[in-house]
């Protein structure tokens, strides 16, 4: 298969031998789109054939491929090593003090086996949640393939997430096990886990088991009888295990995000439908070719992009990927750049944030190492700037390689908008239009389509294979948060503004509620707000999202401070450094504020809502907007002054 524009939009996929897909549909296909996307399920391997591609009756809950039952471990690895596969490399594995690990997909096969079979060791059923918090290393990917492999869904928590987070989320899923590491390595240090992740189970009594993996082989606290050596347990399995199949909507994973009740959401993703679109547009966005293409998504694994474009994905497709375990400046800035000389790296898949930090470093560090490996660039996470999209393929794509800007969400499970290599002229900056099989639209606040040149709300007004079938344990929570905006039309509505040009395609404007997006990482001005409440110097607090020129978007607090805090403050004491310090400790490092203004009020209007929209106007220093709604419109003057007058606050 090439993997030019003549064979972008339906590539083509080896057939498994023995693994044929049962028989299609038993009723016929009438609409379009619904064809289109039946024959992109019947590249994987299916036991059973589906009797309904979609089912919307239950709207906004979907149903799709129903009555079709298939294994996602067996469709990422058996089936590549039947059709004589087994030798070809899964993933180049690197760490970041420099150790390396090749994993043949044959090799990726038998250690899937162990691990499923040391999960059924610990009791573990069909329906059980397990969570995992680990670094970028190989036994994460066994550990989510494992759980898919058995139907156990997973949730997977962002290694930079502090115990209280973890805590929230593994008492949300109600996981039986939690697979975490003795240590990670960030920085050229090996820093602990296993101790953070005691204090997030500590009050955790449905953890029954944690699973330690040996990284660094830092000391560790242990409680016998529920901590167990992954060498020891999974080391000592068979390498043999025969997959069973799953219904298309058995949960594959809950992945949790932030929400804007300062209470993570657990996104509930499912397996036919999730594996489908996961895998369509892994081939067809970067125009992949499964027998000569070396791909790398730099995202963690912790995150969506890491499970659909790192995981599911590319291993569906028979992919070699490469797999980094470290920071991009570990031991130096040019380490993204040594890795891609290193394996021939020819698609490139990182974020916006990235490519701004390899602008400020300098064009110098990319010129040193031979990128002509690079066909396709692609960015995720947030809109990338047209500046930064024009470095990026200048320096890193040589001024040849088409750049991907794709749009979507964890709740999208897969991407949604994204111009195709090959296709027509790209636009530095804008993700241009949806993806065959996926129908989105630009509308204004009574849900009409806007015209041409205008801006509005970014809306998906059909369902798509890879959508969201819920959030975990609170139907009420899921038709409020996404449903609820446009009820009559029954529109998706994504939380994001976009406008269309005068060619009709689609801009992105970055969020409309108050989930900030740092890095291309969601997090929630309740959330951030909660943490910093809870110091004691505290009263209040109100947090934006303020545009960052190498973040995207940046966290500014506003803060008033407790009167024995407020007066130390005066005097000249700096509380500032404690209270970024304390939101990393209760959310993590980057939740960290950028700044911290310590304010005598808050804007509030007469029912006591925070106006974030003029604090955001003090946090990018722009013109205060319109008081009038205030309770008491001089707080704005007051808020300037205080900062004029020197204000305690941070950069």
């Amino acid at each position: 298969m090439s993997p030019r524009s003549d064979h972008l939009v339906r590539p083509e996929s080896p057939r498994p031998t023995g693994a044929e897909p049962a028989p299609g549909p038993s009723e016929p296909i009438v609409d379009d789109r619904l064809a289109f996307w039946a024959e992109q399920a019947g590249r994987l391997h299916w036991d059973t054939g589906w009797s309904q591609v979609l089912d919307w009756s239950n709207a906004p809950y979907a149903r799709w491929f129903g009555g079709g039952r298939l294994n996602v471990a067996y469709n990422c690895v058996d089936r590549h090593v039947e059709s004589g596969h087994g030798d070809q490399v899964a993933f180049h594995w690197e760490g970041e003090p420099g150790d390396t690990r090749t994993i043949t997909y044959a090799e990726l096969q038998r250690e899937v086996c162990r691990t499923a079979n040391a999960l059924l060791s610990l009791g573990l059923e069909t329906g059980d949640r397990v969570a995992i918090q680990l670094p970028m290393i190989p036994e994460a990917v066994f550990a989510m393939l494992a759980c898919a492999r058995l139907g156990l869904p997973h949730s997977v928590v962002f290694g930079g997430f502090s115990p209280a987070a973890l805590q929230s989320r593994v008492e949300d899923a109600e996981a039986r096990l939690l697979i975490t590491s003795d240590g990670q390595y960030r920085r050229g240090r090996a820093e602990p886990m296993k101790a953070n992740t005691d204090e997030a189970t500590a009050a955790t009594p449905c953890v029954e088991h944690v699973l330690v993996v040996r990284r660094t082989g830092l000391e560790v606290p242990w409680t016998e009888g529920r901590d167990l050596w992954w060498h020891e347990l999974v080391g000592a399995q068979s390498d043999r295990h025969t997959p069973e199949s799953f219904d298309a909507e058995h949960p594959l994973f809950v992945l949790y995000t932030s929400g804007t009740t300062g209470r993570p959401k657990g996104i509930l993703h499912t397996s036919g439908g999730y594996l489908t679109q996961a895998a369509y547009t892994h081939s067809t966005v970067f125009g992949l070719d499964a027998d000569s293409d070396v791909y790398w998504c730099t995202a963690d694994i912790g995150w969506i992009t890491g499970h659909s474009y790192i995981v599911y994905g590319p291993l569906a497709n028979r992919t070699t990927s490469v797999m980094y375990e470290g920071t991009p400046n570990s031991p130096h800035e040019g380490r993204h750049f040594e890795i891609v000389e290193r394996y021939g790296v020819s698609v490139y898949y990182t974020a916006p944030t990235l490519i701004r930090t390899f602008m400020k470093w300098g064009e110098d560090i990319p010129a040193r190492h031979d990128l002509s490996s690079i066909r396709v660039l692609g960015s995720v996470g947030e809109p990338i700037n047209p500046e930064a999209w024009r470095w990026y393929r200048e320096h890193i794509g040589g001024g040849r390689a088409p750049v991907v800007d794709t749009w979507w969400q964890t709740e999208t499970g897969a991407v949604m908008i994204a111009p195709l290599p090959g296709g027509p002229a790209v636009k530095p900056g804008s993700a241009q239009t949806p993806l065959p099989g996926i129908s989105a639209k630009v509308v204004d606040h009574e849900g009409r389509e806007v015209a041409r040149g205008e801006s509005g709300y970014l809306v998906l007004d059909q369902p798509w294979p890879s959508m969201l079938r819920g959030v975990w344990g609170d139907d009420e929570r899921y038709r409020e948060t996404y449903w609820s905006r446009f009820p009559t039309q029954g529109y998706y509505f994504a939380g994001d503004g976009a406008r269309y040009d005068e060619d009709g395609d689609i801009w992105l404007l970055g969020r409309v509620d108050d989930v900030m997006n740092v890095s291309g990482h969601r997090i929630s001005t309740a959330e951030v707000e909660s943490a910093l409440v809870s110091h004691q110097s505290v009263a209040e607090a109100a947090v934006v999202g303020a545009s960052d020129s190498t973040t995207g978007q940046a966290i500014v607090a506003f803060v008033i401070l407790r009167g024995a805090a407020a007066e130390a403050a005066a005097g000249g004491e700096d509380v500032v450094p404690a209270l970024r310090d304390h939101v990393a400790q209760e959310i993590g490092p980057i939740a960290k504020p950028r700044q911290i203004m310590i304010v005598p009020e808050l804007p509030k209007t007469r029912s006591g809502k925070i106006m974030r929209r003029l604090l955001r106007d003090v946090a990018e220093n722009r013109e205060v907007g319109d008081v009038t709604t205030l309770a008491d419109s001089s707080v704005m003057d007051r808020i300037n002054a205080g900062l004029a007058g020197g204000a305690p606050q941070a950069d």
